[in-house]
C-alpha cells in the first residue's frame, strides 16, 4: 500500500526528527537519504534546498522540510513535513524535561552523550564527502569553496560568507550573461 505524499512525508521527516541527534547538521545526512532516496527531490535539487536554506535564519531542518515538502506535494506537504521534523523533538524534549532530575549525572547517560559527540563529527564529515563533487564542481567552485573556508577560519561571519559568495556568484553570471 502506497501512502499519500503528505503522509509519507509527514513519516520520513518524523525519522529524521526522530533520529537526528545533535541539531540541524547532524540530520542533514538522513534528510538527504529520506529525500533522495524517496524520490522526492533529486541529488541537485536537495543541493539547492540546502543552499538556500541556509541564507535563511533559523533550523536548517524545518527549512528543509518546508523546501521538499512544498516540492513534493505542495502547501500540505510542507505542513507535513514540518510536523513531522518538529514533533518529535517536542514530544521527547517534554519527556525529558520530565525524567532530567532522575538521570542528572549518570555514568550510562554522559557515556551515550560523549560517544554521540564523535559520530556526529563523522556524519557531517560523511556529508560533506558526498556531496561535495556536485556542490564545489570545478575550478570557481574550488576557489569559492577554499575562500570560504579561510574566512571562517578568519572567523568572519558565516551569513557575510555566504552573502559575499551569493554576491560574488550573481556579478560572475550577470558578467556572462552580458
Amino acid at each position: 500500500m502506497t501512502l499519500p505524499p503528505s503522509v509519507a512525508l509527514f513519516f520520513g521527516f518524523g525519522r529524521v526528527g526522530l533520529l537526528g541527534f545533535g541539531g540541524g547538521p547532524s540530520m542533514i545526512p538522513l534528510m538527504q537519504a529520506e529525500c533522495v532516496g524517496s524520490g522526492w527531490v533529486s541529488e541537485e535539487q536537495f543541493l539547492d534546498g540546502l543552499a538556500l536554506g541556509n541564507t535563511l535564519p533559523g533550523p536548517i531542518a524545518t527549512k528543509m522540510a518546508v523546501f521538499v515538502g512544498w516540492s513534493a506535494a505542495g502547501v500540505t506537504g510542507a505542513a507535513a513535513a514540518v510536523a513531522g521534523v518538529v514533533l518529535p523533538s517536542v514530544l521527547l524534549m517534554a519527556a525529558l524535561v520530565l525524567f532530567a532530575s532522575r538521570w542528572r549525572g549518570s555514568p550510562a547517560l554522559e557515556g551515550a552523550l560523549g560517544a554521540a559527540r564523535p559520530a556526529v563529527i563523522g556524519l557531517l564529515a560523511f556529508v560533506v564527502w558526498e556531496l561535495a563533487p556536485g556542490a564545489i564542481g570545478s575550478g570557481s567552485g574550488v576557489l569559492v569553496a577554499l575562500a570560504a573556508f579561510i574566512a571562517l577560519a578568519l572567523r568572519v561571519h558565516p551569513a557575510i560568507v555566504l552573502l559575499g559568495a551569493m554576491a560574488l556568484g550573481a556579478a560572475a553570471a550577470a558578467a556572462r550573461a552580458a
